[in-house]
């Protein structure tokens, strides 16, 4: 009885346990459902070792085999997800989103693209004048 007293102490702390998980292909996702009825569902491209994976090795996912559900394991790839960091917004190692961040703060609108276009016809970025005070 106390382990199991612990156990839920420790969700409490951790967070939500994933109760189902599927692949959505017809929009390329992952959908997990929480015991606290909540359902994310985060694009494949998007998590650490699940891009580029064929249908049929996404559509085989397991729940943490302890009963807790913090864990979901895709066994043909060899990828194990922590659920309670998909809440946070955590798809991968720290190097991982580093460069989920870095390609996604390089993300040009057409509207960007055309004015940085514009810019380099004119001599490109003009630059910051300082107010006479500041000159040393």
């Amino acid at each position: 009885m106390e382990s199991i007293a612990a156990g839920r102490k420790a969700g409490e702390v951790i967070g939500p346990c994933a109760v189902a998980a599927r692949y959505r292909r017809s929009i390329a996702k992952i959908e997990v459902d929480f015991d606290n009825g909540v359902t994310l569902a985060v694009p494949v491209a998007l998590i650490q070792g699940l891009g580029g994976a064929s249908d049929v090795d996404l559509k085989v996912i397991e729940i943490s085999p302890t009963g807790w559900g913090w864990g979901l394991r895709f066994p043909k790839l060899n990828v194990d997800l922590y659920a309670p960091a998909l809440f946070e917004g955590i798809y991968g190692s720290k190097v991982w989103m580093k460069q989920l961040a870095s390609r996604a703060g390089s993300v040009k609108s057409d509207a960007e693209a055309a004015s940085s276009r514009e810019n380099g016809k004119k001599g490109g970025r003009q630059r910051k004048v300082r107010p006479e005070h500041e000159h040393a």
